[in-house]
């Protein structure tokens, strides 16, 4: 009875609680783009009751991470503000100071290359930066502007693939200086390297853990370029002959992962003899197209805006790193040409959930070169790349390929993500105690905190399991039986470390006993679990769902389990900066437990799985003071992507397999346009949160789930509700 009562006082408060952005929208706009609010996830979770407990001071937590600057869809450019160093996408929008504008981003505290400033003067080495105000601050897909207080310039921005597009309106009279902070960016800056190319061009380098070369030219003629400063704070300044133009100073930067040259070349490809309002134009109607494919009706302005930043967030990772020539650095460091667009490697742990699902439903040729990618850096170690955590390039390329994207060599990718499965010293760490034990065990720690160094053991092993799953997808398909089978005898090892006793997934010793003095609500970042507690990571098991509500006496048992899941409250005391806002002990504020709300459809109790996924949507985006707040790192799109899949009421629930769960659709009507052949819509009749009835075309469905295939011949998908 409390749980009952604190969920249904959690959900009424949650109605209702958007706070309309100082960016929002126009009312019916003519195009999406004007949807789109690129400040969304920029802004602080400050709220004790948002992020589930008191931050303690000068903490800020990691709510969205974004930037709001100019890039095209999956570019090598992403031209935005910097207001802090070493910030999560390098600007707060709680801060009121501009450092530089950067050619790189992507909100992991990573890249922010090749700063620059525009200045006049009144600036030294170690303070040039300037005030600014949102008032006078504006930006869109493509685009980006802002008044620079401090100096009285008037800055735009826009962008290409490979190149950024700058203009700034001096006020007359003042000197027009240019400040490139090449010794800083996100990454420990190693060498940088500028020198001045005839009259209005100048060209370099910038190396941390890679090397970014740059080629710039300007409407201007250069009269001084000049370094001043020493070591870490030396800086380089350009000075313009400002009295030659009353036009406004524009600068176009392009960028190379392998030569100034090709930086130049890019360059002159993507901008020579185009104007700012040309590529700005490009800039737009180049979103426009993509966002377009995807085309809603119903709902209210917010949920319009929710949804197409959301859209638009979620195609701006992976980036890409060949040039205009089709040349890149590979990953052994020469430079090739092998026919196929080189791409940034996917947040694989974060986004292979949903978001690189989006990307192959609306860009499937950047998916097929991102595999590409993969496998031609697989093919240097043995082993397929991964990103932080577990081995979901595996689930990624088998869903993809599942899903009929298969222009890469998938022999070869097959074979780097057995390597991964079966080798030690690869992208599986533990690979080897995981085959001999069928799970990974827990070192004995006392007194274990949520920094405590160990091997995420649980977590581990629930996603190895499920990555074995997708592997042997992916055997099947190409007639590998043996490793099938092999592989799919795995895909229970999640069941190891189930606790019949709490009901729970737990760490196990060397010895196999369990891990003592158990606590079910405490996170940990690796310690049994990866960011997460008990609650968040136990009901992972997308491949085998059935057998996980198996584990339990009865499907009583396991709705009674979570039911506890969203009605224990978080314990405030219980502090770990990425794991925030919480539904009970759901955290939507990280990604491992995403896929949780929907697991009430499994028992028959689809009407509350809808109950959390529209609470979830009301509560949990476009939060706080100024409404830019998400509520945790959107980590390069996966938190969107999220957003976006709930509200078009289908998710891939398990991405390795090409197929959807129904839920009931935020608007009530979604387009979708995959290419000139390939489309379909869904459609909500009625407005309740219990679906009675799915149909595809005039068939009825006998489940919740959609394989694409039929989603894409069926055309029409109905969800009745009442």
């Amino acid at each position: 009875m409390i749980r009952t009562i604190l969920l249904i006082t959690f959900i009424f408060a949650m109605v209702g609680c958007h706070t309309a952005s100082n960016h929002s929208s126009t009312n019916n706009p003519e195009k999406l783009t004007q949807y789109v609010n690129t400040f969304l996830g920029t802004a602080p979770l400050q709220d004790s009751i948002d992020c589930g407990y008191n931050p303690p001071k000068d903490w800020r937590v990691w709510a969205g991470l974004t930037y709001p600057g100019a890039s095209l869809p999956n570019a090598m450019v992403q031209l935005s503000p910097i207001t802090e160093w070493h910030s999560g996408a390098g600007y707060e929008y709680e801060d009121d100071v501009i450092l530089a504008f950067t050619h790189t981003n992507k909100g992991h505290w990573n890249l922010c290359h090749i700063p620059v400033l525009p200045v006049t003067d009144g600036f030294t080495k170690n303070d040039f930066g300037s005030k600014f105000s949102h008032e006078n601050e504006a930006a869109g897909p493509g685009y980006y502007q802002v008044k620079l207080d401090r100096y009285e310039i008037n800055v735009e921005l826009t962008s290409t693939l490979h190149c950024g597009y700058h203009k700034y309106e001096y006020p007359k009279g003042k000197p027009q200086n240019m400040i490139l902070n090449l010794s800083k960016s996100n990454e420990r800056v190693r060498n940088w390297h500028i020198e001045q190319v005839g009259t209005n061009a100048f060209k370099g380098f910038q190396q941390t853990g890679e090397k970014i070369y740059f080629y710039a030219e300007t409407n201007r003629t250069i009269v001084n370029l000049e370094t001043t400063g020493d070591g870490r704070d030396e800086v380089a300044v350009v000075s313009f002959n400002q009295s030659e133009s009353n036009d406004k100073l524009e600068l176009k930067l392009a960028l190379s992962f392998v030569s100034t040259e090709n930086a130049k070349q890019n360059l002159e490809a993507e901008l020579a003899g185009k104007s700012f309002e040309e590529v700005k134009t490009e800039a737009s109607q180049t979103w426009e197209n993509l966002l377009s494919k995807i085309q809603v009706e119903g709902g209210t302005e917010k949920q319009k805006e929710l949804f197409y930043s959301s859209l638009y967030r979620s195609f701006l990772w992976p980036a890409l790193r060949s040039d205009v020539n089709g040349e890149f650095t590979d990953a052994s460091g020469k430079v090739v040409n092998k026919g196929f667009r080189y791409y940034t490697n996917p947040s694989l742990w974060d986004t292979y959930r949903n978001k690189l699902v989006l990307l192959g439903m609306l860009s499937p040729d950047v998916t097929a070169d991102v595999i590409q990618s993969l496998i031609d850096k697989g093919e240097k170690t043995g082993f397929m790349p991964t990103f932080f955590h577990g081995d979901h390039a595996a689930p990624f390329i088998s869903g993809s390929y599942l899903r009929g994207i298969r222009d890469y060599d998938v022999e070869s990718a097959y074979q780097l993500l057995l390597n991964n499965a079966t080798k030690e010293g690869g992208t599986r760490p533990h690979i080897a105690e995981y085959i001999e034990k069928g799970y990974i065990s827990t070192p004995e720690v006392k007194n274990p905190h949520v920094e405590s160094k160990a091997k995420a053991g649980v977590t581990k092993t629930l996603e190895f399991a499920y990555d074995d799953y997708a592997v042997a997808l992916l055997a099947k398909e190409l007639g590998k039986q043996d490793d099938y089978e092999m592989l799919m005898k795995r895909t229970s090892n999640y069941k190891n470390l189930f606790d019949p006793s709490t009901g729970l997934m737990r760490g196990r010793l060397e010895n196999g006993d369990w891990v003592p003095d158990f606590n079910a609500e405490y996170p940990y970042y690796e310690y049994m679990y990866r960011e997460a507690n008990a609650w968040q990571s136990s009901f992972f098991a997308p491949h085998d769902t059935k057998g996980l509500i198996g584990l339990y006496k009865s499907e009583a048992e396991f709705e009674e389990k979570l039911d506890s899941l969203f009605s224990i409250p978080w314990n405030a005391n219980h502090i770990a900066r990425n794991v925030s806002s919480f539904i009970g002990q759901y955290c939507h504020g990280n990604q491992p437990d995403h896929s949780f709300p929907y697991l009430y459809t499994f028992i028959g109790k689809q009407e509350k799985s809808q109950i959390y996924l529209d609470s979830i949507m009301n509560r949990f985006y476009g939060m706080g003071e100024w409404g830019n707040a998400l509520c945790g790192m959107d980590d390069a799109g996966e938190m969107s992507a999220w957003y976006v899949f709930a509200a078009m009421g289908i998710y891939p629930y398990s991405p390795a397999d090409p197929e959807f769960i129904v839920s009931v659709p935020l608007f009530d009507e979604v387009n979708v346009s995959l290419s000139s052949t390939e489309s379909f819509s869904i459609k909500k009749l009625d407005h309740g949160k219990k679906i009675t009835q799915i149909n595809l075309g005039e068939t009825k469905l006998d489940s919740y789930f959609i394989q694409q295939n039929d989603l894409l011949r069926g055309k029409e998908l109905y969800i009745h509700t009442q």
